[in-house]
């Protein structure tokens, strides 16, 4: 009996740590970029918000058999992307906008095209400074705009291959 007592306490003390972090992480805004049909890649992005400093790590949906956080910036005169293998930094009370042009998340292998006004599951999984990880489901519309206020960034081609 102490034994079993002693895992319910342990496995609560777990959840209730992973649920406190999970609400240190604020989502707004999100929102992934509408496809036409044959397309196989496309972003999707938000304004992430974390409490304390974490990072986002990883990132994944049933609709693309590869889901990646990357970067656009610019290199002498190209603008270039890459994946962000470490994941992406998210400072203490700073809001770290993905959007075109930027920070995003990429979908990649599509598995169907995105209608607007359709919602798609993301989960996202960030990591404390400890090394803990948690994730947080979100439910993202699909749309050819960003919601209102946020803005387009930069125009982003969604055809290419990794």
């Amino acid at each position: 009996m102490k034994h079993l007592t002693l895992r319910v306490i342990v496995v609560t003390s777990l959840l209730l740590s992973l649920k406190a972090f999970a609400q240190n992480v604020t989502i707004s805004n999100p929102w992934i970029r509408a496809t036409v049909q044959g397309q196989k890649a496309t972003g999707a992005f938000m304004t992430v918000s974390s409490k304390e400093n974490a990072k986002l790590v990883a990132a994944s949906s049933p609709i693309a058999s590869v889901v990646e956080i990357h970067e656009m910036k610019m290199d002498k005169d190209v603008m270039k992307m890459s994946a962000l293998p470490n994941g992406l930094d998210l400072p203490a009370g700073q809001a770290v906008d993905l959007k075109p042009g930027g920070f995003h998340i990429m979908l990649m292998d599509l598995k169907m095209p995105l209608s607007k006004d359709t919602t798609v599951p993301l989960t996202l999984t960030f990591q404390d400074t400890s090394g803990k990880k948690t994730q947080q489901v979100v439910q993202v519309p699909v749309s050819t705009q960003p919601p209102a206020g946020q803005s387009m960034g930069a125009q982003h081609n969604t055809q290419h291959t990794h």
